[in-house]
């Protein structure tokens, strides 16, 4: 009877033990949702981490994981030290062949356009893909933490994350519209030539509703559009923005007086790096944004 008590006391052991590290095994595993709103799993955190994009590399930095980058695309040039990861191309013209034999535990893409073929391809190889795409604030510090929590570096990602919010409050308390005040009216000039710009879903009409204005193109269908002249001159925005260090490529809408914004010479830049970004230093962007619009308003 003894015999048999210590062989039960045994299994008993062996099972407990059994139990507990498949409990561990079970809990070793980290599943995120990306901005696709797919479950992204890896076994243990990722130490070899691929960045796609600039506004991606940012993030990563944010959230506590610059030691795990082993390499980037080309235009990561924030922070500073992201200049010296390797580049093994960009979105267009990407070194797949070199990208593989790197064996990153991690790619991160964003998550638009050709992006998704390049996803499926990755995906198609074995390698765990996070796609990224954030079109409002919260998806910007939800990132952070994701990544955060991807790479293992939750803390980091949560304190940063905590500032981002914070930062934001403070900036839609000093810029929330005032009590009767009608929105300024804003058309965001992407690009001159051809003419481009976007509509309510990008991350700058996020910016732009945050400062008390209001994309005057914010109801086309694509994300940005080729648009006319014509266009603008029917839509009479008070603001006329560009993304750039100055207003440059701006100047030639001088040639149309009735326009309100050229009347007023409402012409504002905001560094593209910061408003094109869908990361950290949106909040620059939006700050800068704010104040431009705040003047416009004065008028």
């Amino acid at each position: 009877m003894r015999r048999f008590q210590l062989l039960t006391g045994s299994l008993a052991f062996a099972a407990c033990l059994t139990g507990s590290l498949a409990s561990s095994n079970s809990h070793a595993a980290i599943t995120v949702l990306d901005d696709a709103q797919r479950p992204v799993t890896i076994d243990k955190p990722a130490q070899r981490i691929v960045s796609l994009a600039p506004h991606i590399t940012e993030m990563l930095f944010e959230a506590g994981a610059a030691n795990n980058i082993i390499a980037v695309t080309d235009y990561s040039d924030y922070p500073e030290a992201a200049k010296k990861l390797p580049s093994i191309g960009n979105i267009f013209a990407l070194d797949l062949e070199r990208l593989l034999s790197l064996k990153p535990d991690l790619v991160i893409v964003w998550g638009t356009g050709n992006a998704k073929i390049l996803a499926n391809k990755l995906r198609s190889n074995h390698i765990t893909v996070f796609e990224s795409e954030p079109h409002n604030f919260e998806m910007v510090a939800t990132s952070i933490e994701r990544l955060a929590t991807l790479a293992g570096t939750d803390s980091t990602g949560k304190a940063n994350a905590r500032k981002f919010r914070q930062r934001l409050d403070n900036l839609r308390k000093t810029y929330q519209l005032p009590a009767g005040a009608a929105p300024v009216s804003v058309y965001y000039q992407m690009i001159r030539r051809p003419l481009m710009t976007i509509n309510d879903t990008h991350m700058v009409s996020d910016s732009i509703r945050l400062c008390g204005g209001k994309n005057v193109f914010g109801q086309l269908k694509e994300l940005s559009s080729t648009i006319t002249n014509e266009a603008v001159l029917a839509a009479n925005p008070d603001v006329i923005l560009g993304s750039g260090e100055n207003t440059d490529g701006m100047l030639d809408w001088k040639q149309y007086p009735i326009l309100t914004a050229v009347k007023k010479n409402n012409f504002y830049a905001v560094k593209g790096d910061w408003l094109n970004r869908a990361g950290p230093r949106i909040l620059d962007g939006t700050e800068a944004l704010c104040k431009h619009l705040a003047t416009a308003r004065s008028k």
